[in-house]
């Protein structure tokens, strides 16, 4: 058994970013892992390879669809798939094999298997007929999360898949249904759209993605509707069935009118849950809130002093980024300092063409806590470097109170709008205001122009429009 200022459960975003920070710090530290790849969810089977076909699919349709608006002339269009899937695979694998070049640097010890406690200060992992022992000071739980499955919907990574399988289909299929309207759901949507699939999202609310402000998202679906995408908002499905001819699908409206159809293939994007099991919590006295996220304290510490936890285990917006961020401030934490995280400067970002950032509060959150708020916005239509990149669709919202003109949330639909967030982002964790925005120098011709035009929009006063 090895003794360790810091053992890490889980290399994901959270987990190996703590633990280069934690061996920054002094600490000798061990992250356990038990996949066979390091990167967690978001690097092998998340953000990183869907984020490679979301880019490989947007430039099928850019030369399909508009190379000839730019007097580009082509003759028949080809798509190789199995081409598109292996870039996908070797930026996986340069990703993932640079954290193990990370770990070596920084003299991490990185222990494969599964883990689970045996009491607070010690560890045991298996790895096939394989077990150790490890203790600690200290303990991180950064393990993330996994998809969710409903009863009567059997994911076999087949015909009925998750975000794993969507990620991995040898075909392209001829029908696609996407089971949820939220984040994950509509970029693997877009993906196998672009590539020529007949793709269906169903949603059990009255709206997609549901945590966004209301304008954008009902923005967002008439750009989907016209890229070819169908919704049936308002409709639960009941029950899933593979077989040789697709999946029969059953669902019911809202007025309990049952429907029958078949597909191809059917995706399973309901969301995700915390990863909790398997990890011995209870025989240590560490306490779960009733989403089966791990209860923590605002220095990230469970229930259980010297055991922390981080990322999508804990509660709060399940983002890479997020998770990283706690991560960094936790390990400070242990050591002594006072780290501060700003939960209301975090971005969320859905990466389809065109993409959508937002940070902070909704239009619709701020009427219910009755805030007093004003409202900028400006279209990218207005911009000209928006027009010149045939990227024109969209606008950029900013919230701001109406007395002090602090900027409580910000909202943008449009090509590189992840990118553009990044400026409010910061203009918010610096404490700033939509004048700040306005008063800053913006590069012409950039689409960041429109970010400042938003800002002057909040007390009327846009240039061009």
């Amino acid at each position: 058994m090895e003794d360790f200022d810091l053992i890490v459960v889980g290399a994901g975003p959270g987990g190996y970013v703590a633990a280069i920070r934690a061996a920054q710090l002094g600490m000798k530290v061990a992250c356990i892992e038990k996949e066979p790849s390091l990167g967690g969810t978001c690097l092998n089977i998340g953000c990183i390879p869907s984020k490679a076909l979301l880019n490989s699919s947007e430039k099928f349709v850019e030369i399909s669809n508009h190379a000839a608006e730019h007097g580009i002339k082509t003759s028949k269009i080809d798509l190789d798939l199995n081409v598109l899937m292996d870039r996908k695979t070797k930026i996986v694998k340069k990703l993932t094999t640079g954290i193990g070049f990370l770990f070596k640097k920084n003299k991490i010890t990185h222990i494969p298997g599964m883990a689970s406690f045996v009491d607070k200060n010690t560890i045991s992992i298996t790895n096939g007929k394989n077990e150790i022992t490890a203790s600690a000071k200290n303990f991180i739980i950064a393990t993330g999360s996994s998809s969710i499955e409903i009863p009567n919907i059997p994911v076999d990574e087949k015909q009925i898949v998750s975000s794993t399988g969507a990620l991995s289909l040898s075909k392209i299929p001829k029908s696609l249904l996407v089971i949820g309207g939220g984040y994950i759901g509509l970029e693997m949507g877009s993906v196998w759209s672009r590539l020529g699939s007949k793709v269906t999202v169903v949603e059990a609310l009255d709206r997609i993605v549901p945590t966004m402000d209301g304008e954008i998202a009902k923005e967002f679906m008439k750009m989907l509707t016209k890229q070819g995408l169908e919704f049936k908002l308002s409709h639960k499905v009941s029950s899933a069935k593979s077989g040789k001819s697709g999946v029969d699908v059953e669902m019911e409206t809202s007025d309990k009118k049952k429907i029958k159809e078949n597909y191809e293939i059917v995706l399973m994007s309901v969301g995700r849950k915390p990863n909790t099991e398997g990890l011995g919590l209870e025989k240590i006295g560490i306490k779960l809130t009733a989403k089966k996220s791990i209860e923590i304290k605002d220095n990230f510490q469970t229930s259980v002093e010297g055991i922390y936890a981080i990322g999508d285990v804990a509660p709060g917006p399940m983002l890479a980024h997020k998770a990283e961020e706690e991560g960094v401030a936790c390990v400070e934490f242990i050591n002594g300092q006072k780290p501060h995280i700003n939960y209301d400067a975090i971005p969320a970002i859905v990466y389809t063409n065109p993409e959508i950032a937002s940070v902070g509060k909704t239009e619709e959150q701020l009427k219910q806590e009755k805030k007093d708020f004003k409202v900028g916005k400006f279209p990218f239509m207005a911009n000209g470097r928006a027009l010149t990149t045939s990227a024109s669709e969209g606008f950029v919202k900013i919230l701001v109170d109406k007395k002090t003109d602090e900027i409580l949330g910000a909202h943008i639909i449009g090509h590189d709008a992840g990118q553009l967030i990044a400026e409010i982002v910061t203009t918010i964790e610096f404490g700033g205001s939509a004048e700040d925005i306005a008063r800053v120098c913006h590069a012409h011709p950039t689409t960041s122009e429109a970010v400042k035009e938003a800002a002057l929009s909040v007390d009327g006063r846009a240039i061009h429009i």
